[in-house]
């Protein structure tokens, strides 16, 4: 048996391979490689040597076989403080491996492309690659196994400093080989649980037809951080993360100042910046307990935050606060006048981060926004690109829900006048803007807009009614007048009841889904009393 160390290098990633391989053999390792890891190695005058000499037996069906041996298993398997073991490899003359450098073939991101078929799915299926990384983990106080080329550096160091790779590195990488390999196995079985075989095998040449809502669902999260408590103090939490973050989403913030973030500070959070993000001008929204309490646009970001502010003052004290534009001193100056828990912008001017240097507890977030809606559109991107959710996931008892992610997105051509007085353009405008805020209001919403602004708020009531009326009471204890203002509904007027409070409190236009059996008499309704109407033809529950 060796005594000499050895490594075997596999991996389809070449990232820093090259450099871990001259840093383990300048540590005496010896290398073991297959294929273009091998070559690659050879050609930067490595001494390696490949797995089929080792084995004694060449590799076949293409590649497929190749490290599925008991001189690999072997070596990687043997524990070395039992007897029995090392005397069953010394009766073989297998050797042990002390280290395995294994990455996979990229399956999920050959699936990720539009027109892969299932026959380049099935050759990305990686076989030997996760049958040794289970191995080496497994016995993974002999053996050091990589996975990902971030590990590199830090095996590197402790070999330079001592020689060895300490228990502590090993079982952590042990860990993250279990958690790559689930990773794997997951992404396999969504892809292949998700395609539809109908009445016959997909055509090898085609990309297969794929169900939204695989058979199998696997979610893969990572763990960002342990939070203080949950909901409420006497409940647990934590913050996990998807593998890989949409770009723009929460997850992707980076803490500038401020304590921890809480369970609530971060469901507000991100409320506030899925809102403001759906916005292409200057935007600010002020959220409370999940719902936009004051939302406005504005040239920049001081006028954007003073009209979202004057919504609903009293909400917006210890709110959240998302603006999609950069945060200057002006609007630095003036949003520090108020009790904020958190604010979210793009960027920050040296100026305005000093303006709260000296309030530490405000929580400061940079977030990149995402591409513009526009810019996705025009390239046929997803709305992953745009930092969206493609699907939302609620827990239920010993379940979950998933669904598409409410991704809609209203435009001016789609809206259909169903009265006879026609919206102004200026009133067309609000309509948009109500029908954007309205989509992150906790049903039932009645959002109340003018001149780029709410002016009136009514979430989550289980009357429609009541929310109209609430809506009304904030905007008078706001002291802002209702009188010509538009109204977002996110679900149609079951009757006329619902539109008569909005009226009968200023507003001179509303836009509602339409669907109700008694849309005709809403509609009359609304000519009656002199007001237009428009219906999205989507609504915007959010429960």
């Amino acid at each position: 048996m060796n005594a000499q160390k050895t490594a075997l290098l596999s991996v389809s990633d070449k990232t820093g391979i090259v450099e871990l391989a001259q840093a383990l053999h300048a540590q005496g390792v010896k290398l073991l490689s297959t294929g273009g890891t091998a070559k690659l190695l050879a050609d930067k005058g490595l001494p390696v040597t490949e797995v089929a000499e080792m084995t004694g037996f060449p590799e076949m069906l293409d590649g497929r076989v190749k490290t599925l041996h008991p001189r690999v298993h072997g070596g990687l398997l043997a524990r070395r403080d039992f007897p029995t073991h090392m005397a069953a490899l010394a009766e073989h003359n297998i050797n042990t491996i002390d280290f395995l450098v294994v990455n996979l073939y990229p399956f999920e991101a050959t699936v990720a492309k539009a027109d892969c078929t299932l026959e380049d799915a099935i050759e990305n299926i990686d076989i030997g690659g996760p049958a040794m990384v289970r191995s080496a983990a497994k016995n993974w106080k002999d053996v050091a196994v990589l996975t990902d080329a971030a590990q590199y550096d830090t095996v590197i160091a402790e070999l330079k400093a001592n020689g060895v790779v300490s228990d502590k590195t090993k079982l952590g990488l042990s860990i993250a080989a279990f958690n790559r390999i689930s990773q794997y196995d997951g992404a396999i079985s969504d892809y292949l649980s998700a395609i539809q075989i109908g009445d016959a095998v997909p055509a090898g040449d085609k990309a297969p037809v794929l169900d939204l809502f695989p058979g199998q669902s696997n979610g893969r999260f990572v763990k960002v951080q342990d939070l203080r408590y949950g909901e409420n103090s006497h409940q647990q939490a934590a913050l996990y993360r998807d593998l890989i973050p949409a770009p723009g989403s929460l997850v992707t913030a980076k803490q500038l100042q401020g304590k921890e973030l809480s369970y609530n500070n971060i469901a507000d959070a991100d409320a506030a910046w899925e809102c403001v993000k759906s916005f292409d001008t200057p935007a600010c929204v002020i959220v409370k307990h999940a719902n936009p309490c004051g939302v406005a646009v504005g040239a920049n970001a001081l006028e954007a935050y003073s009209k979202a502010f004057q919504t609903d003052p009293t909400s917006a004290f210890g709110g959240i606060i998302a603006l999609n534009t950069e945060l200057d001193e002006a609007g630095a100056q003036q949003i520090s006048k108020q009790f904020v828990e958190v604010l979210m912008a793009p960027s920050f001017t040296a100026a305005a981060l000093e303006v709260f240097k000296s309030k530490v507890n405000v929580r400061i977030l940079q977030i990149d926004l995402p591409a513009p809606l526009g810019a996705v559109q025009a390239s046929g991107a997803s709305a992953w690109d745009q930092g969206r959710n493609l699907m939302d996931m609620k827990r239920i008892g010993s379940g979950i829900l998933l669904q598409t992610a409410d991704n809609h997105e209203l435009a001016l051509s789609d809206l259909k006048v169903v009265t006879i007085k026609q919206p102004t353009a200026e009133e067309l405008n609000d309509l948009l803007f109500a029908w954007k805020v309205a989509k992150y209001v906790k049903s039932n919403a009645i959002v109340f807009c003018k001149g780029g602004m709410t002016m009136g708020v009514g979430a989550g009531q289980m009357s429609r009614l009541d929310s109209a009326r609430i809506a009304s009471i904030k905007a008078g204890h706001a002291n802002l007048s209702l009188a010509g203002t538009v109204v977002a509904s996110d679900a149609f007027f079951p009757f006329r009841d619902g539109l008569d409070v909005v009226v009968d409190h200023g507003a001179t236009c509303v836009i509602q889904p339409g669907g109700s059996m008694r849309d005709q008499e809403v509609i009359d309704a609304a000519n009656e009393r002199g007001v237009s109407m428009v219906f999205s033809g989507v609504r915007h529950f959010r429960h």
